[in-house]
């Protein structure tokens, strides 16, 4: 844990929390870490609690011990994922037992692993805001609410980038992700993109636009500013660039008579601030999509995995400061 104004990461020993009304409490056996849990140490978010202990990290999973009142006792024992766990709260996952508002810890099947339980939250919920947000998308997506339609995805090889990869497979659209190597474009393969492109070679426009001939209806972008005139470029009419990370912030030129003339948008994406509705039907999509086995982990599906125990959380942090491929976790329990 950590105290506000100081980013260092400490290992304690506390009681074990108590489920109060609505909800349950979590022994956690695997932790996710994403970007912004090290930011939110470094620079806390407005509603982070002040000059208390503060635990990091949104995603995790794990098993349900106790229930609070209002809560089905048939829900102790349950394999549960969970979600902004430690969004203006002081208790994250990366702890061995966390309270949680019952709707934030979400039935996980059998098959699935605590490791791609604790994979989802962020990156899959922000991957279907991405993918729902245009004009003429769909709320919610389903097996093959995007049929028809032609997805790019930048930063294919990263969490986001793979759960966008995934979700736009199964819920039918045609997917080309972009990749600045050849290590990430074996990945992105992997993870069930139809083409990769290599951003930074000569001819990328050309070569996703080959992959995507009428057009890319969305793209999934994890740096707007550097892609602006790539996205530009391939975008149909009437398609949408849905940001979810910043990136550099450069001054950076768009053309807008072009952009304005196909009816193209501009959307900016962050997770916490969604509407609860888009919080709602991503879950809700999130779960389908694991029951269909559409969602996965490891090597083999495109994103690797990287294992810290408990008391290395903070060096956990600093993999995914630095560029880490795949996805991080801390490993807490059994």
């Amino acid at each position: 844990m950590y105290r506000s104004g100081d980013p260092a990461l400490r290992l304690i020993v506390r009681a074990q929390p108590v489920a109060l009304d609505e909800e349950v409490v979590v022994r956690i056996a695997t932790s996710g870490v994403n970007p912004t849990d090290w930011k939110g140490r470094r620079n806390p978010y407005p509603g982070t609690p002040a000059g208390v202990d503060l635990v990091p990290n949104q995603d995790g999973a794990g098993t349900i011990v106790e229930v609070g009142s209002g809560v089905d006792r048939a829900r102790v024992g349950e394999r549960v994922w969970l979600w902004e766990a430690a969004w203006q709260r002081a208790d994250g996952t990366a702890q061995e037992f966390v309270a949680i508002a019952a709707d934030h810890a979400v039935p996980l099947p059998e098959n699935a692993s605590f490791e791609l339980g604790a994979s989802l939250g962020i990156p899959a919920i922000t991957a279907h805001r991405c993918l729902t947000v245009a004009e003429r998308g769909p709320e919610r997506l389903s097996a093959g609410a995007l049929s028809g339609r032609a997805v790019l995805v930048a930063g294919g090889a990263g969490a986001v980038g793979h759960a966008a990869i995934e979700l736009a497979r199964w819920a039918g659209a045609h997917v080309t992700a972009t990749v600045s190597g050849e290590e990430k474009a074996t990945l992105a393969r992997a993870a069930g993109a139809h083409a990769v492109v290599n951003y930074r070679e000569a001819g990328a426009a050309d070569a996703i636009r080959a992959a995507a001939p009428n057009g890319v209806d969305i793209v999934v972008e994890v740096a707007p500013v550097e892609n602006a005139e790539l996205d530009s470029a391939v975008l149909a009419s009437g398609g949408c660039v849905a940001a979810y990370a910043s990136g550099a912030e450069p001054n950076v030129s768009l053309p807008v008579r072009q952009l304005m003339g196909r009816n193209i948008r501009w959307q900016f994406v962050l997770v916490y601030t969604m509407p609860d509705d888009a919080k709602r039907h991503a879950v809700a999509a999130i779960c389908d999509a694991l029951a269909a086995d559409a969602l996965h982990v490891g090597e083999e599906s495109g994103l690797p995995l990287r294992r810290f125990p408990l008391e290395q959380t903070e060096a956990a942090h600093d993999a995914v400061e630095g560029g880490a491929i795949g996805k991080v976790l801390v490993s807490v329990g059994a």
